[in-house]
C-alpha cells in the first residue's frame, strides 16, 4: 500500500483548491482503490467528495467499499439515491449489502428500485433479510455452479457464460437437479477428463459448506481449520444459496477483535480516534462513572472499619497489593476464557472442567504469591505476626476469590449472549476491588481479634 507523506496530502489539496481536474485523472488513475481510500481519510470532508466525484463508477465502487463505514456514509449521505445505484450496480451482492445496510429505510427502498439489475435487485433483497453477524448476512451470490449432470463441454460452456461478470472465481459448486450441493470441480479434473460423461464422476464429493444462519465467529473458525478460500452457504436442506471468501471474513474478525479490545478497555461503544470529542466521551464516560461509584463504595467499605485501620494502621499498607493483585488475577483469568470461546479451544458445555482447572491454577498462584507476601512480612514486621498472617490469608482468599469470578463472569455471559468480552475489563476489575476490600478486611478483624486479643 502506498504511504502518503505530506507533501502527497499538499499536492492534492493544492489540486482542488485550483481545480486541476486533469492533473487529479492523473494522479487517481496510478493508485489502487484501497489506497484512494487511504488518502480520502488524509483529506478533508469537501477535498474527498471533490476526488470523489472525478472517478470512474467501478473505481468509484471499489473505493467506497474499502473505505471504513464512517468515512464511507460521509461520501453517501449527500449522494443522489440514482449515484448510489450506480456504484452498487458495479459491486458483489455482499459489498452491495453492506452499502445500502447504512442507509435508512426509506433511501434502501429507492436505492433497490434504481438498480439496473433486476436479478442483482432480488438478490440483494433476499440477503438484507439475513442478520448481518451470520453467515447469510455475509455471503454473496456471484458463483460458478454446474450441474452434475452435465458432460463437460456443457460445463465448460457454461462456465464461460457465467464467468463473464464475475471479478473473481474460487470454486466451481457442483449441484443437484433440486440445486443442492454435491461437490466441487477442481481445474485439474477439467484439464484431464475433458470428455467425461457427466461431471458427477469426477467431482469433490462432501464439500465443507455452512448454513445460512451460522454465526460468523463459527465460520472464521472453519475457514482457519480448514484453510479456505472460500465456503459455500447452504439452507436447511442443503441448496447452495451463496459463498463466503475470506477476505469478508477477516475483515468481519478484524471488526470483532477491535470491538472486544475497546470494550476491555471500558469503551462502551465502537469509536475511532478521528472521531469527535462528544462520540469518545460519550463511549467512554460510562465505565468511568461506573469506576467513581466502586471508588466511593469501597471508601465507604473501608469507612466502615476505621477503627480497625487506626488500630493497626499497618493494615492500610496493603490495601493496593490486595486490590491490585485480585484485579490482575481475575483478568488474567477471565482472558483465557474469552480467548478460548473466541478460537473455539473452550467449549461452554465444558464450565465445570474449566472452572476446576481455574481453581488448581488459583491454588498454586494463591499458594506462591501468599508465602512470597509472608515471607516478606515475616522479615520486615517481625513484630506484627498478626498483621503477617492476615495479609497473607487475605490475599489467599482474594485470588482465589479473583479466579473464579475471572472464569464464570464470561462463561455466564457467554450463555445469556452477551458478549464475553466485556468480562476482561473494568467490570471484573470493579467486583474485585469491592469484594477484595470486604475480604480483606473481615479477614484482618478476625486475625486481630484471634492473635492480639484487640476489641476491633
Amino acid at each position: 500500500m502506498k504511504e502518503f507523506s505530506e507533501d502527497d496530502i499538499r499536492q492534492f489539496d493544492d489540486i482542488v483548491s485550483r481545480d486541476d481536474k486533469d492533473k487529479a485523472h492523473a494522479l487517481l488513475a496510478e493508485l489502487h482503490p484501497a489506497d484512494i481510500a487511504e488518502l480520502f481519510q488524509n483529506l478533508d470532508e469537501a477535498q474527498a467528495d471533490y476526488l470523489f466525484k472525478l472517478l470512474d463508477e467501478e473505481t468509484a465502487a471499489d473505493v467506497l467499499m474499502e473505505l471504513d463505514e464512517d468515512e464511507r456514509l460521509k461520501l453517501i449521505e449527500d449522494m443522489p439515491v440514482e449515484e448510489i445505484a450506480k456504484q452498487i450496480n458495479h459491486l458483489d451482492t455482499d459489498d452491495a449489502v453492506d452499502l445500502i445496510q447504512q442507509l435508512d429505510d426509506d433511501e434502501r427502498d429507492q436505492v433497490l428500485s434504481k438498480i439496473d439489475d433486476v436479478e442483482q435487485a432480488g438478490d440483494i433483497i433476499d440477503l438484507l433479510k439475513y442478520d448481518e453477524d451470520t453467515a447469510g448476512g455475509l455471503m454473496g451470490t456471484e458463483m460458478i455452479v454446474v450441474n452434475e449432470n452435465w458432460s463437460m463441454p456443457e460445463c465448460i460452456k457454461q462456465m464461460r457464460m457465467q464467468a463473464e461478470d464475475m471479478d473473481e472465481i474460487y470454486y466451481v459448486y457442483v449441484v443437484d437437479n433440486e440445486n443442492k450441493l454435491r461437490g466441487t470441480l477442481p481445474l485439474k479434473m477439467m484439464l484431464t477428463h475433458p470428455s467425461v460423461s457427466k461431471i458427477k464422476h469426477i467431482m469433490e464429493t462432501d464439500p465443507v459448506s455452512v448454513r445460512a444462519e451460522t454465526p460468523i465467529d463459527e465460520v472464521a473458525l472453519d475457514f482457519e481449520k480448514y484453510d479456505l478460500v472460500a465456503m459455500p452457504v447452504i439452507d436447511s436442506i442443503g441448496r447452495l444459496l451463496g459463498r463466503i471468501t475470506v477476505d469478508d471474513v477477516m475483515d468481519k474478525v478484524r471488526q470483532a477483535s477491535e470491538r472486544d479490545y475497546q470494550l476491555a478497555s471500558g469503551i462502551s461503544s465502537d469509536v475511532d480516534a478521528d472521531d469527535s470529542v462528544i462520540a469518545q466521551t460519550k463511549a467512554r464516560i460510562p465505565w468511568l462513572l461506573i469506576g467513581i461509584a466502586s471508588g466511593l463504595l469501597a471508601s465507604v467499605i473501608l469507612g466502615a472499619f476505621e477503627m480497625q485501620l487506626q488500630a493497626v494502621t499497618a493494615l492500610a499498607l496493603f490495601i493496593p497489593i490486595i486490590m491490585g493483585t485480585g484485579g490482575n488475577v481475575g483478568v488474567q483469568a477471565s482472558a483465557i476464557v474469552v480467548q478460548g470461546l473466541a478460537n473455539g479451544s473452550l467449549d461452554i458445555r465444558h464450565f465445570s472442567a474449566q472452572l476446576g482447572k481455574e481453581i488448581l491454577i488459583g491454588l498454586l498462584n494463591a499458594s506462591v504469591l501468599s508465602i512470597v507476601v509472608f515471607v516478606y512480612n515475616i522479615f520486615t514486621m517481625p513484630d506484627d505476626f498478626a498483621v503477617t498472617v492476615s495479609v497473607s490469608v487475605s490475599l489467599f482468599a482474594v485470588i482465589m476469590f479473583a479466579s473464579i469470578l475471572g472464569t464464570v463472569v464470561p462463561l455466564t455471559f457467554e450463555k445469556m449472549h452477551i458478549n464475553p468480552a466485556l468480562a476482561t475489563g473494568p467490570f471484573i476489575q470493579i467486583m474485585n476491588d469491592i469484594v477484595g476490600i470486604i475480604i480483606y478486611v473481615q479477614i484482618a478483624t478476625f486475625f486481630l481479634r484471634l492473635m492480639t486479643g484487640l476489641s476491633i
